[in-house]
């Protein structure tokens, strides 16, 4: 079983001339988004969503390859 659950994801073609897939999803009860570039899914940003407010998040790597991987299988 997955430590996360990705419960909204956008694939944007036209942002800023780069295609980008941004998903959202939860990670040890809180909400966080990450955005990868769609072509070779380097990471963009991550954001935690903690009291109404979006703050850089702090993800571990293995976390991250995780999502990525999951992203790309979506895609």
């Amino acid at each position: 079983m997955k430590p996360y659950e990705i419960v909204n994801m956008i694939i944007d073609e036209e942002a800023y001339d780069q295609e980008e897939v941004t998903a959202d999803f939860t990670y040890q009860n809180q909400d966080y988004s990450i955005t990868f570039k769609k072509g070779d899914l380097e990471l963009v940003n991550a954001w935690v969503f903690k009291n109404d407010k979006s703050l850089p998040a702090n993800l571990a790597e293995n976390i991250i390859e995780q999502i990525r991987e999951d992203v790309k299988n979506r895609i």
